[in-house]
């Protein structure tokens, strides 16, 4: 495969990823215009987070913005894309997760129940055939391993896990959303490179959903996406993920989605360890995901988000690499560079740390 952003650059551009920029555009119009309605929706209906306990944040803040995010990505992808036949299987089962979570947002339900409303989303998106299973991948060699019966399970299964993903990642103010949106980008790069439209529009949607609502949820969070907004993000990271590269017929396909979200599945998986060994449930929350140790170690929140997004980025590059798109990897590497080096210098800051150079001093004086 070529990388279209090789030779005739803008030419490529326009061809392989214009169709993505009119729903991101308008997915952040609508989510700026919904956000601040479902805000004054959850001040009346009292779905507010409170602080103490386990939340970190100083005052009371709305908890609708799933709903708002929701409400956002369906408008973008209605406009622009109507009759594709992606769209009423994408739109159904996204909205199951955002409205189904809503009850775990108000009633703090248990976690077999919680459980058995992210099994319902996911049986959902099976219900509408192969188009949304993880029938086959793809091993070196040009190797296809077709799944067979196992393909509804694995589907099932990766549906489950991109849920509780996004969700254990929602733990500091703009994370998940910051990094679903570089999720978005990097699904939008590969599909473009393989020609499937469709993806790059659902893509974009999406991408444009995430960078509107970081408009109020960066720290401080004026509104919080909460459980129906994280398991929104993660079931449309999921499909958008197996209608694109998933079904690839290239060596490590499924590589792309897992590298690009290796460090919240790792943070997942770490999490559902430790609770185990610690004979505790699997759902309980806790203090100790990777987010919460980096704060820890003396990042705030702002911070722990930079050093996230340069990890997501980084990786989302690696994983584009096996897509032919190598020049992408030199771009972010630069970029995630100066990220870097401003979570630096803003600790250097806040410690107070000095260099003395007295012949700086004399040459300036």
């Amino acid at each position: 495969m070529t990388d279209f952003f090789g030779g005739d650059a803008l030419v490529n551009l326009r061809h392989h990823l214009l169709p993505g920029l009119w729903p991101l555009l308008g997915a952040f119009v609508l989510c700026i215009v919904f956000v601040p309605l479902m805000i004054a929706v959850a001040r009346r209906t009292g779905l507010i987070a409170q602080p103490g306990g386990r939340h970190s944040h100083a005052k009371p803040t709305p908890m609708l913005g799933g709903l708002a995010m929701y409400a956002g990505f369906a408008g973008a992808v209605l406009a622009i894309m109507p009759r594709d036949k992606h769209t009423p299987g994408v739109l159904v089962v996204t909205g199951l997760a955002a409205l189904l979570l809503i009850i775990d947002d108000r009633w703090h339900i248990r976690a077999v129940v919680k459980f058995g409303l992210q099994l319902a989303v996911a049986a959902a998106a099976v219900t509408f055939g192969q188009d949304f299973w993880i029938t086959f991948f793809g091993l070196p060699g040009n190797h296809v391993v077709v799944l067979g019966m196992l393909a509804v399970p694995v589907t099932v299964f990766w549906l489950l896990g991109m849920q509780n993903t996004v969700n254990f990642l929602d733990g500091v103010d703009g994370l998940a959303a910051g990094v679903v949106f570089i999720v978005a980008v990097t699904l939008m790069l590969a599909a473009g490179g393989r020609g499937q439209t469709d993806v790059v529009q659902l893509g974009g949607a999406l991408a444009g959903t995430c960078a509107g609502f970081l408009l109020f949820n960066f720290h401080p969070a004026r509104v919080f996406m909460g459980d129906s907004g994280s398991h929104f993000l993660g079931a449309a990271v999921a499909l958008i993920s197996i209608l694109g590269v998933a079904k690839v017929e290239v060596a490590f396909a499924l590589v792309v989605p897992v590298l690009v979200l290796a460090l919240p599945i790792a943070d997942t998986a770490w999490a559902i360890l430790r609770r185990r060994r610690d004979q505790a449930s699997f759902a309980r929350p806790d203090q100790e995901h990777l987010h919460h140790r980096l704060q820890d170690f003396g990042l705030d929140a702002r911070q722990t988000c930079y050093v996230f997004y340069t990890a997501t980025a980084l990786l989302g590059a690696l994983g584009l690499t096996i897509f032919g798109h190598g020049r992408v990897l030199a771009v972010v590497l630069v970029t995630s560079v100066a990220l870097a080096s401003t979570v630096a210098a803003d600790l250097l800051q806040k410690a107070g740390w000095r260099v003395r150079v007295p012949y700086l001093r004399t040459l300036l004086g």
